[in-house]
């Protein structure tokens, strides 16, 4: 019985309508995820001071300051469904790969050179992001994240 409701769930993950992404994913998820971190943020004492900044090497999902008011706090949100068939998914996080978090540093640069922020202490952290078809998100927030090597 199990093995039959794991079948049928694997096939309607495959056939349901969703708008589609460049990745085939939906294109709602990654906002929502977007949405669900800044208010994480909020709540946490921080002040998010901009959303979505592009740069020449990408995008900076969330720039904030930390509750100190001094920190420039670079987010990256990696938001996944999560499956209900699924027995052990990676957490998001593990998409910032090594070339990701390279554009996060340029992308951090760029911003406090253009901002004035040089100055500041500057950090760049990853919020994932789960969310399930019912229930609450799964948020982590992994502080610090990704440093120069």
């Amino acid at each position: 019985m199990a093995d039959t409701r794991t079948l049928w769930l694997a096939l309607r993950s495959l056939f349901t309508t969703r708008p589609p992404t460049r990745r085939g994913g939906d294109a709602r998820l990654g906002p929502k995820g977007e949405r669900i971190a800044a208010r994480m943020m909020r709540r946490g004492g921080y002040k998010v001071i901009a959303r979505n900044v592009r740069g020449k090497a990408g995008e900076i999902d969330i720039v904030c300051l930390a509750p100190d008011r001094r920190t420039v706090v670079f987010v990256e949100v990696k938001t996944r469904r999560l499956a209900e068939w699924a027995v052990d998914p990676l957490p998001p996080e593990v998409n910032v790969t090594y070339d990701k978090q390279q554009k996060l540093i340029r992308l951090a640069r760029e911003f406090a050179r253009r901002k004035g922020y040089e100055d500041r202490p500057l950090r760049i952290d990853v919020v994932a992001v789960q969310v399930p078809r019912r229930g609450k998100p799964l948020v982590r927030h992994l502080e610090d994240a990704v440093r120069r090597r």
